[in-house]
């Protein structure tokens, strides 16, 4: 009695391999891919840089009306008057000296 050796199917191992590519193909996508963890996490850190730039901009805003508001008719803060027509129209007053 001889022991016939047995091969594995080809079939089998096409299966498998292409069962594996596949596989490696999807983990490869959830990681690296246009909705994989990476770019998850570039998403959440331009949600974070956005969020402090909008921050910033409301702060500028907030005080660029409260500027405006010290200017309206309804209420006129002189010293911002003087300070605005000191530094865009140049003006001085009579009793000061430009040093340049």
């Amino acid at each position: 009695m001889t022991a016939k050796k047995s091969r594995p199917a080809l079939g089998a191992l096409a299966f498998f391999g292409l069962a594996f590519a596949v596989s490696v193909y999807f983990v490869f996508a959830a990681v690296q891919g246009d909705y994989g963890l990476f770019r998850r996490a570039e998403i959440a850190a331009d949600k974070e840089r956005l969020q402090a730039e909008l921050d910033t901009l409301q702060d500028e805003v907030a005080r660029m009306e409260n500027l405006t508001r010290r200017l309206s008719d309804s209420y006129l803060d002189l010293d911002l008057l003087d300070q605005q027509a000191r530094d865009v129209l140049g003006l001085l007053r009579a009793d000061e000296i430009v040093i340049r």
